[in-house]
């Protein structure tokens, strides 16, 4: 008999008791299933819409008539290179941070509280204030100018909020018979890190790297003022470029008759999504912990 089923046999409950468990009971299975309604039906409407157009042509091809035909091949591949910039930076310096925190300072110590209020404070800034930022510093100070690079660094500072809290947390949970076992082997504090924590707080590390990566696609206010929108195929970093979150809200704003193409640009965005949380999740389930799942 499960724990629950003991509880509600339980001697001493009265109706009314259990009348509130029944509805406690029912609200909470309520709310993962409304959740996963608008999921499913929001991922329903944009298959419908956009499967349409979906073809290896418009994967691979330039777009024409203002995105009203043709393809996206420059937006996907200006959205994976403002990814890739994203991620070389706010990775190393994400995890370098969290290791900091969590490990070389002391706790309730004023450094480590003064990072981690400015982490929360800027994890609630709008995206729109990471845009202006980036476009004073990255595009005028830097003199990046509309590129990829701008874009990118600018989603690496929306992203490592994110990234370093949810290390952190992982990082501190844990346990600290691990770092005793490194420390009786003679483990130096660079091999207890890289070679113990980070595998065992690796579910954290993934959570948090697969939040960044969907604020990163998703991210559309700070790349107007970063990337550019061009609908050119970038030839470098420095190149501007318009990213897939840009070219759909291009085409459902600006361009009469391109609904279809944005919905197909969506569906492409969510399956690009899709795809890469389930890499990283495999990477770290089946590569970095040696074959056995981490939950």
């Amino acid at each position: 008999m499960t724990s629950g089923a003991l509880l509600w046999a339980a001697p001493g409950r009265t109706r009314t008791h259990r009348l509130r468990d029944a509805a406690g009971g029912a609200a909470v299975w309520l709310a993962p299933m409304l959740v996963t309604a608008v999921f499913l039906w929001l991922l329903g409407d944009i298959v419908w819409h956009g499967a349409r157009q979906l073809s290896p042509a418009f994967l691979f091809t330039d777009p024409i008539d203002a995105g009203r035909a043709g393809g996206i091949a420059p937006m996907l591949v200006s959205t994976l290179l403002l990814l890739a910039v994203c991620l070389a930076v706010a990775v190393p310096i994400g995890f370098g941070t969290a290791l900091l925190l969590a490990e070389l300072t002391r706790r309730g110590g004023w450094f480590g509280a003064t990072v981690r209020r400015s982490l929360d404070v800027l994890a609630g800034v709008p995206s729109i204030v990471f845009g202006l930022f980036g476009n004073a510093f990255f595009c005028v100070v830097l003199g990046f100018g509309f590129s990829i690079l701008a874009g990118g660094l600018t989603l690496a500072c929306m992203v490592l909020p994110i990234l370093i809290r949810s290390a952190e947390a992982g990082i501190r949970g844990v346990p600290d018979e691990h770092r005793l076992g490194a420390a009786a082997l003679g483990f130096s504090r660079v091999s207890t890190a890289f070679r113990v924590l980070l595998p065992a707080a690796m579910p954290a590390l993934v959570i948090g790297l697969v939040l960044g990566i969907g604020r990163a696609l998703a991210e559309t206010a700070a790349l107007i003022f970063t990337s550019g929108y061009v609908t050119r195929m970038p030839t470098s970093l420095f190149d501007s470029g318009r990213s897939l979150s840009v070219h759909i809200l291009d085409l459902a704003l600006n361009v009469p008759g391109g609904d279809t193409s944005a919905y197909a640009t969506a569906l492409v965005l969510v399956v690009a999504l899709l795809a890469l949380d389930g890499a990283v999740f495999w990477i770290s389930a089946y590569r970095l912990t040696g074959g056995t799942p981490q939950r």
